[in-house]
């Protein structure tokens, strides 16, 4: 496709959208062969605005629905669900499978959504950085799954919503990654994540927060943690690997989102 044609169509500066997307494509190519990539896109980034997207969505929503400002600190179970809430008879019995993502980026209140990203913008870097785009999306999508299917097992008919599921994923293979690689460096990382463990954990038990969903993701991020490539040369023989869960992920939380917004014009 001759994009600089297409952009030069819109009004755009073609040439400029050019060496854009050529560059994205290098860089696709680079996190696919496992490399680690020098770019200003990062997965944490797209991830915390989603999340911000979609809880400002769901305020909107409920002011429209008459429920004033009551979205913004305290949302309703209704709204939560509506807003793509993890319910699992809507999975079970209307096959929204597409919850078991949506609601790692679906939030219960302002404060539930300060914390998370609070979190997410702390640990989610620094984790990419060592990991590589690829490797962050598809902890944050598998770890989110392992929380809502421990979740089921704890409580199937309890109304889920929140990130901090995958983001225990992330310390809980920070914990056992970082003391893989050992040093003193690799260690501070890995305390650092303890640290954050503790805090969430303390936070979770004062707001009543979801601790099936936090032990899930925890010990499936602690499990990857253990198995993920250290080296480079293992991460290149293991990218076909890497770069199919990536897209997977990627897939996964792009058709979620789709199916969410199709069920609000239903």
């Amino acid at each position: 496709m001759d994009w600089k044609r297409f952009f030069d169509n819109l009004g755009m500066n073609g040439t400029r959208w050019q060496w854009r997307i050529m560059r994205w494509q290098r860089q696709w190519k680079q996190m696919g062969s496992g490399e680690q990539v020098a770019t200003t896109l990062s997965i944490t980034k797209i991830i915390l605005l989603l999340n911000l997207i979609l809880f400002s969505i769901m305020v909107v929503r409920g002011m429209a629905a008459g429920l004033g400002i009551s979205g913004l600190l305290h949302p309703s179970s209704e709204l939560l669900v509506v807003s793509g809430g993890q319910w699992w008879p809507l999975i079970i019995n209307h096959g929204e499978w597409w919850r078991c993502i949506t609601y790692a980026f679906t939030h219960g209140g302002l404060i539930h959504l300060g914390f998370n990203m609070v979190v997410l913008y702390q640990i989610g870097p620094q984790l990419e950085e060592e990991i590589g785009p690829s490797g962050f999306i598809s902890l944050y999508v598998i770890t989110a799954l392992a929380a809502t299917f421990l979740g089921y097992i704890w409580h199937p008919v309890v109304i889920v919503v929140g990130a901090s599921g995958a983001l225990f994923g992330m310390i809980g293979f920070s914990i056992t990654y970082f003391h893989r690689i050992g040093g003193h460096h690799a260690h501070a990382q890995r305390d650092f994540m303890l640290r954050w463990a503790f805090f969430a954990f303390i936070f979770g038990f004062i707001v009543g927060a979801d601790n099936a969903a936090h032990l899930g993701g925890a010990v499936s991020g602690a499990i990857i943690g253990l198995i993920f490539p250290i080296s480079l040369r293992s991460r290149r023989t293991l990218a076909p690997i890497t770069k199919l869960l990536a897209g997977l992920s990627s897939i996964g939380i792009l058709t979620s989102i789709v199916f969410l917004f199709l069920s609000w014009i239903r």
